[in-house]
């Protein structure tokens, strides 16, 4: 192949991922402009677990907002959150495009699951913040509210409209992405950069790193932290049975 057709398909990839980023922006921006058009059904959404904690306690419970325009930036926050959330799919399903032509058929076929199971992850992870750990978290904040009786005035939680989406929002964003262990465990397996043994030998250090990876991702609280270190040890400990499996599969392909 000549320098010229190097180019030539140098400049065709480029141009191809280019029609695909594009293609991806386009999705993302009509589902964002639909988002907003819904943002206050969207933030009832995302408000609910706060909701259904103080709701309970007998109190009137608000949201509050400090600066004129801080309720207007948090809908397109949330719009522009939920759209990404919507568009990261779409997002995959361009690089497979991408990718997919430049492949062997076992690659794809090694490849697809990774695919599948990456955006369920990220769901089943925002769905642990939104489901368990919110209410959880909200629970153990309200109860360092006092009645006055000792403090001389009461202390009660009147939560900003920003604070509060942009906990959450960022919660959801830290689980999600942290759920995605197993998937660059298992890839780094095939590629052969890392072993079961590797894994199982260096667990005591993953847990401390898992601890403190958690503690930098949430808020100053046991209740988060531990909500999702918990879970990634546990991914980790998945990780390991799925990395013994791509073993003992590529030893099979070997023996044949």
């Amino acid at each position: 192949m000549t320098k010229s057709e190097n180019e030539t398909g140098f400049i065709s990839h480029l141009t191809e991922l280019r029609k695909r980023l594009i293609n991806t922006f386009i999705f993302l921006s009509i589902i964002f402009v639909i988002c907003y058009f819904f943002a206050e059904h969207i933030y009832g959404f995302l408000v609910n677990p706060y909701a259904s904690v103080v709701n309970d306690d007998g109190q009137s419970r608000r949201l509050i907002f400090t600066a004129l325009q801080e309720t207007f930036l948090t809908y397109l926050k949330v719009s522009f959150f939920v759209a990404f959330f919507i568009t990261f799919p779409f997002l995959l399903i361009q690089i497979w495009k991408f990718i997919a032509p430049g492949l062997y058929e076992n690659e794809k076929k090694a490849i697809m699951p990774y695919l599948i199971v990456t955006p369920i992850l990220f769901f089943l992870g925002g769905a642990l913040v939104y489901y368990l750990i919110m209410p959880l978290a909200i629970n153990f904040f309200l109860s360092f509210e006092s009645s006055g009786v000792v403090t001389q005035l009461p202390i009660q939680l009147e939560a900003k409209v920003n604070e509060y989406l942009s906990l959450i929002m960022k919660l959801i964003f830290a689980f999600g992405l942290s759920f995605q262990l197993p998937v660059i465990l298992s890839l780094l397996a095939r590629i052969n950069i890392i072993d079961s043994a590797y894994l199982k030998e260096r667990r005591k250090y993953v847990v401390v790193i898992i601890f403190a990876f958690a503690a930098l991702l949430t808020p100053p609280d046991p209740i988060t932290q531990i909500g999702l270190a918990i879970p990634l040890l546990i991914l980790y400990e998945f990780s390991i049975i799925s990395v013994s499996i791509i073993e003992k599969r590529n030893s099979v392909k070997e023996d044949a």
